[in-house]
C-alpha cells in the first residue's frame, strides 16, 4: 500500500476542523508525484482540505483558493515536496491544465475542479469527492441550482467524503 490507499472509502466529516484534520492526515501520507483531484460544490470543503494537506506537508502558507491565478506553489518549510494548488474551474480542457507546466514529478499537486482533466498527466491519482446535504435535506444539484455564489449555504452541514484511486 502507498499514498492514500489506507484512506480509500467513504467517511462523514462533521465540521471544518475535521475536514482540516483529514487534510493534515493526507498531507503526511502524500509524496512527490502524487496528484489529488478534489470535486465538490462551492463550500464543500475543498480549500479547507487543501489547507490541511499543506499543514501535513509542512509548506508555507497561507493557502487560499487560486481561482484567479489558476495555480499557486507553496514551498516546503521542512525540506519536503512543495504543494502546487490548482483551481481548474476556469479551465476549459485538460490541455489548458497541461499548459500550466506544473512539476508533477517533484511536487504534490492538488487540483480543485479537476475531474475529467487529469487523465494522462499521471499513471494514477487520488479522486476526493465531497458531498454536502447528501441525505435528502439539501438542494438538488442535478438541476444546476448550486452556483459559486452559494458559498455559505449549509456551511456547517456534514460532508460525505469519498476517496478513491483512479483509474480504479
Amino acid at each position: 500500500m502507498s499514498g492514500l490507499d489506507t484512506l480509500i472509502g467513504e467517511r462523514e466529516i462533521t465540521s471544518p476542523a475535521d475536514m482540516h484534520a483529514l487534510g493534515v492526515q493526507m498531507g503526511r501520507m502524500l509524496r512527490p508525484g502524487d496528484l489529488v483531484v478534489l470535486t465538490g460544490v462551492l463550500g464543500a470543503g475543498k480549500t479547507t482540505l487543501t489547507r490541511g494537506i499543506g499543514e501535513g506537508l509542512g509548506v508555507r502558507g497561507p493557502i487560499q483558493s487560486p481561482t484567479f491565478v489558476l495555480a499557486r506553489t507553496h514551498p516546503s518549510l521542512v525540506g519536503g515536496a512543495p504543494l502546487v494548488h490548482v483551481d481548474a474551474y476556469r479551465l476549459g480542457s485538460a490541455a489548458e491544465l497541461d499548459d500550466l507546466d506544473i512539476d508533477y514529478d517533484g511536487s504534490v499537486v492538488v487540483v480543485e475542479w479537476g475531474r475529467g482533466m487529469v487523465a494522462g498527466l499521471r499513471d494514477h491519482w487520488w479522486d476526493v469527492e465531497m458531498q454536502r446535504e447528501w441525505h435528502g435535506t439539501g438542494v438538488d444539484t442535478a438541476c444546476g441550482t448550486y452556483s459559486r455564489a452559494t458559498e455559505d449555504l449549509a456551511a456547517d452541514a456534514p460532508r460525505l467524503v469519498s476517496i478513491r484511486r483512479e483509474p480504479s
